[in-house]
């Protein structure tokens, strides 16, 4: 059986610099899961030291506290630094944008449109950041636009980082039909995109397609969503104990990839195991 990876996988550039920042500060904590890697996170607990606080209140005041990939609500950051001693921002700054965006829209007047998951933390700071708290509307789908009532005729857009541009498109074009103004903001990374192109083609030609990555991560989700329309036999795993030799039987080609907050050292390992499997 052939193993191959996909074009683009892995790590993108926000949880890179997140991870530096808490390998830099050692003996600290992250203000909720710096990125969605199990893993990853228990590696910095046990090589750096780096904990995790669930709460505000978990806060001392001589702490180190680092704010994760995926941000925070507005209020809550400005409660931490009055908590913590030090504050160290580890927000991607894909994420920033949305944050800023909206920040700016609901002051010009317009209603905030946000496509993506209400309950992910990277969609909960960036809806913080309006002005008028009761005009942000988040939606996933454009039959979730029909219980939305806007409180101005100006709508502005934009999308959690890790969505499908396809169902952006979708909503944006059902926007358009039925109101005079709105304002469109790609907020979609560059890597979401190359990381779910590269799934997309990969999958047209395995029979069996490994997703390594955590369950709760919004972008490996998507990847493995991509990969089950064209490869049925597509398996959603956070690393290698998960694998089971049966996914393999009478298969030619398996593709991997792996979510953005996936390390090398974990997709390794499931190499490793698919491998012992032959």
């Amino acid at each position: 059986m052939k193993i191959e990876l996909a074009s683009n996988y892995g790590f993108c550039f926000g949880v890179k610099r997140a991870i530096d920042i808490a390998q830099k500060y050692e003996n600290s904590a992250t203000m909720g899961p710096l990125i969605h890697n199990q893993d990853e996170i228990n590696r910095l607990k046990n090589d750096f030291n780096v904990g995790l606080y669930s709460n505000l209140s978990d806060v001392k005041p001589n702490d180190t506290v680092i704010i994760r990939t995926h941000g925070i609500p507005k209020n809550d950051l400005k409660e931490l630094k009055k908590s913590a001693k030090k504050v160290i921002n580890a927000t991607c700054p894909f994420v920033t944008t949305p944050q800023n965006i909206v920040k700016n829209m609901s002051k010009e007047g317009y209603s905030i449109l946000i496509f993506g998951d209400l309950e992910h933390p990277e969609v909960k700071g960036v809806m913080s950041y309006a002005a008028d708290l009761e005009d942000v509307h988040v939606v996933l789908s454009v039959k979730d636009l029909e219980k939305i009532i806007f409180k101005n005729k100006k709508i502005a857009c934009v999308a959690q980082t890790t969505k499908k541009k396809e169902c952006y498109l979708e909503i944006i074009n059902a926007l358009i039909l039925k109101n005079k103004e709105v304002r469109v903001f790609n907020t979609i990374c560059d890597a979401t995109f190359e990381n779910q192109d590269a799934a997309r083609e990969i999958s047209k030609k395995a029979d069996v397609m490994i997703v390594i990555g955590g369950k709760s991560s919004s972008n490996t989700k998507q990847l493995h969503s991509i990969c089950l329309e064209n490869c049925k036999d597509s398996h959603l795993i956070e690393n290698e104990t998960e694998l089971e030799n049966s996914w393999f039987k009478n298969k030619e080609f398996c593709g991997i990839t792996a979510g953005a907050s996936t390390p090398d050292w974990v997709i390794q390992k499931v190499i490793d195991k698919i491998e012992s499997f032959k």
